[in-house]
């Protein structure tokens, strides 16, 4: 059961299956979870990201949190689900794009030096692709792309169980794709802080609208998205305008991905997919506008069923993976 201070366990299944520690490191959440193989979470710390703290304050969460669940559940290894471009071979972040601090910086090794325990690391939205094709709304189709718009825009690749790996840094970068001469990319469109923005302006010009009212009273630091459910909900003209423009720009951008990979299913995950059947549906009926004839009518679009566990859960399988294939 909930922890007030964000700790909920659970009691395991499988008491033969060796222990893990997944970890996710995102724009505005930590989480670290022990569990097994299978994607089961046993054991789960969440908390808040300060993005003020930069890197320095996850480190100091991270270095409280993980020693303890070490002690307690003796993990094999641990799996991480990193916010940007990484080095999986090496597991060195790559850049931070969302919290300042972690560029160049030396993570699965800071990480073994604090637990004893081998950490692998991964970008987070592969990490997501992973426990989504393997335990969750993938689960069957070959190949499998993800795509989550959260605070940030990702995307990853599994193919034969595996997750897809380019030449270091990085893969798969669907929100930096540029969509745009110019060159804005996908996360200047359909990312949750641009969709924020476009919910303050939409309230600056209809201080009297719905989604007005329903942030009425409430701080406006971040987050406004959260007003869009309930106003496409109620059927606001002006909720249903902003969902369009972000599916055909998530659409628009999954097209170029479709054309260079060509996936079963695609499995559309973040905290804007908690919007649910409104936006997944319009995303499908945009996509094959953008799509070559033979490739009509595109690749189903799930919504996740892990959501907000599929990145831990996928750390889970990485952690179990890559320790298998240790020499």
């Amino acid at each position: 059961m909930p922890h007030p201070s964000g700790h909920t366990k659970v009691e395991t299944s499988d008491a033969a299956a060796p222990y893990l520690l997944g970890v996710e490191i995102g724009g505005t959440k930590l989480q670290i979870a022990a569990g097994n193989a299978n994607g089961q979470i046993l054991d789960r710390r969440r908390f808040h990201i300060d993005r003020s703290a930069g890197a320095e304050g996850i480190k100091e969460r991270l270095a409280e949190a993980l020693p303890e669940l070490v002690l307690e559940w003796h993990p094999a290894a641990i799996g991480v689900g990193y916010g940007g471009p990484v080095d999986w071979r090496t597991g060195r972040i790559a850049r931070s794009y969302h919290i300042e601090g972690w560029s160049g910086f030396p993570l699965g090794e800071w990480i073994q030096e604090r637990t004893g325990v081998p950490a692998f690391i991964e970008n987070d939205a592969n990490t997501a692709a992973l426990g989504e094709a393997l335990f969750g709304a993938g689960r069957g189709a070959e190949p499998v792309l993800w795509m989550n718009a959260g605070s940030g825009v990702g995307g990853g690749l599994v193919v034969n169980g595996r997750i897809y790996h380019g030449a270091p840094p990085g893969e798969v970068e669907l929100g930096h794709l540029r969509l745009t001469r110019e060159g804005a990319i996908t996360e200047d469109f359909c990312s949750g802080w641009s969709v924020d923005r476009m919910v303050l302006e939409a309230v600056a010009r209809e201080p009297d609208g719905f989604l007005a009212k329903t942030l009425s009273g409430a701080a406006t630091s971040g987050g406004e998205a959260r007003a869009l459910a309930p106003a496409i909900a109620a059927g606001d003209a002006t909720a249903l305008s902003i969902l369009q423009s972000v599916a055909e720009a998530l659409a628009y951008a999954l097209s170029h991905a479709v054309h260079l990979l060509h996936p079963e299913v695609v499995v559309f995950g973040g905290g804007l997919a908690l919007i649910g059947e409104p936006l997944r549906s319009r995303i499908a009926a945009a996509l094959p506008r953008w799509l070559m004839d033979t490739f009509h009518p595109g690749p189903e679009i799930r919504l996740a069923l892990l959501m907000e566990d599929a990145v831990l859960a996928g750390s889970l399988a990485v952690a179990a993976g890559r320790l298998a294939e240790r020499p």
